[in-house]
């Protein structure tokens, strides 16, 4: 942390400094204007702006935290501007004549969301960082391969890998096995992950086995290919720099840069089919087929960036659902049978390996929209509504055990009140129901910020205006225009990378509430 301090350049520790006061983060000598009253006698806390403090400033301030906390804050931090000065380095060897397969790299490299999606605690223990080659900016390899892989629930909180499959370019199987996890499993999400305990007993192989396989396979650079691939990585332990992400290289055309869509969404859109029936198990193989076939697809140039919206009968296929969700971790999803009558299957919803919390979600799917109904009026609880007006239910159950819980169940559908939210709505919270509370925040965060953007690009269009109406503005006044643009556009980038900076802290700080 001293070595990064004293070689960092002044803006990233001006940003480090701004995050800190953000943060309310004090040091051994108090927050950042009581530590300039103390090191500054002359002005104090009177020039209290970063960006007009020496580097000597800056870096006697940093070096004022010395709680374990703190300093793990600020090395995440640290963290992902080293990961950024690494994609810049990583892009600067690209030709001039990029190939296809080059361009899709440098897209997700490229994406906002990147630097925190692909922020790893790399430097761990248990961590491969595959090693870059030497050859010349002509010799970058083309070649591909695709990932994608199955994680259980531990009985500590965490996730752990219990199958992956890799295919390459023709769609060959290089890779396909099942993984020891060598925890405890506290859930094996079988309607998920199509794995259960009894398809362990005789596993063997471990995660550096399968660490050191695919590290053969990436050799040369190969680029490797997934649909939201830090996931994937997460689990594996691996970081990996010539990636391509699916959920990266392709947006909906009405929604913003941050919504992913789904990789079952993306194959109804682009490749015409489905990767699973609703109900149905993951199927690593078929997960990582459909990327490769994406990726492919994008390369031949069948596609574009842009995919419309999934136009599916949202009414027909969420009524036949009912969500549960706020469903504690210690409860197994094989026991939620146990909160309603009916017959049905139980699905669910598997959030990212980096937005672990204490709760999950999972859909109840009926045979048809009556059955749900009949399933819901049946059951004993608070009646309210969520956010959206949706109609739910606070329930409680007994588990196997006899211990007493507690849960929320969600009809999909819509009250006769409620029926003006648009259905595009109703798939919205069906993509992202289970999703983390946090992400939530993360996500409206980012809502504001885009907003706050278009509201700028508004301004620099009415400027743009007044510009044109007023021919004789001599070339001194043009340049002048021109430089606040250019100034403008900074700032909307630094606000971009503190918002993003504030993402990192939190999501640590939240997995740091969640291991006390």
């Amino acid at each position: 942390m001293d070595a990064f301090i004293a070689t960092a350049e002044k803006k990233v520790l001006v940003e480090i400094v701004k995050l800190s006061q953000k943060r309310g983060m004090k040091g051994n000598k108090g927050d950042w204007k009581q530590f300039l009253n103390i090191y500054d006698k002359k002005f104090g806390a009177s020039l209290s702006d970063p960006g007009k403090r020496s580097n000597d400033v800056l870096t006697a301030y940093l070096k004022t935290f010395d709680k374990e906390d703190d300093l793990k804050v600020l090395a995440k931090v640290v963290q992902c501007h080293s990961n950024r000065q690494a994609v810049d380095q990583l892009l600067k060897t690209f030709p001039e004549n990029e190939s296809p397969e080059q361009s899709l790299v440098r897209s997700t490299l490229e994406h906002p969301q990147y630097p925190l999606d692909y922020s790893f605690p790399s430097h761990e223990q248990d961590w491969v960082v595959s090693k870059r080659g030497k050859k010349s900016k002509a010799m970058i390899s083309n070649g591909m391969v695709a990932v994608d892989c199955e994680m259980v629930l531990c009985e500590d909180g965490s996730e752990a890998l219990v199958k992956v499959c890799v295919v390459d370019e023709n769609l060959q199987v290089k890779l396909d096995e099942l993984v020891n996890p060598r925890k405890k499993v506290a859930d094996y999400r079988t309607e998920i992950t199509g794995v259960s305990a009894s398809d362990l007993d005789r596993v063997t192989c471990t995660l550096a086995d399968i660490q050191k396989r695919l590290k053969k396979l990436l050799s040369g650079e190969t680029i490797l290919v997934g649909h939201s691939l830090c996931n994937d990585l997460q689990a594996l332990k691996i970081d990996h720099a010539r990636v391509i992400d699916t959920a990266y290289i392709f947006k909906y055309s009405d929604g913003p840069i941050f919504r992913k869509p789904s990789l079952n969404n993306l194959c109804k859109s682009v490749l015409g089919y489905e990767v699973r029936k609703p109900g149905s198990p993951h199927n690593c193989l078929d997960d990582a087929c459909a990327a490769m076939k994406l990726v492919l697809a994008k390369i031949k140039r069948e596609i574009g960036d842009i995919i419309p919206p999934v136009q599916e009968d949202v009414r027909e296929v969420n009524m036949a659902k009912l969500l549960l969700h706020r469903i504690p971790i210690t409860v197994p999803s094989e026991e939620l049978h146990n909160a309603i009558p009916g017959n049905y299957t139980i699905e669910v919803k598997q959030p990212s390996v980096k937005a672990q919390g204490d709760k999950y979600s999972a859909f109840a799917i009926f045979k048809n929209p009556q059955e749900a109904d009949q399933a819901y009026e049946k059951v004993q609880g608070n009646k309210e509504k969520d956010s959206s007006g949706r109609p739910q239910k606070l329930i409680s159950f007994k588990l196997s055990k006899g211990v007493l819980t507690d849960l929320y169940l969600r009809k999909m559908a819509q009250d006769d009140s409620c029926a003006q939210v648009s259905s595009k709505r109703a798939l919205e919270v069906e993509e992202n129901s289970g999703v983390h509370k946090k992400q939530k925040t993360d996500q409206n965060i980012e809502e504001e910020m885009v907003a706050d953007l278009s509201q700028c690009c508004d301004h620099l269009k009415e400027i743009e205006r007044l510009k044109q109406e007023q021919q004789k503005v001599s070339e001194q006044c043009c340049d002048h225009l021109k430089e606040i643009e250019g100034l403008k556009q900074q700032l909307k980038n630094k606000e971009f990378e503190i918002s993003t900076l504030n993402k990192i802290v939190s999501k640590y700080q939240g997995g740091k509430k969640k291991g006390k």
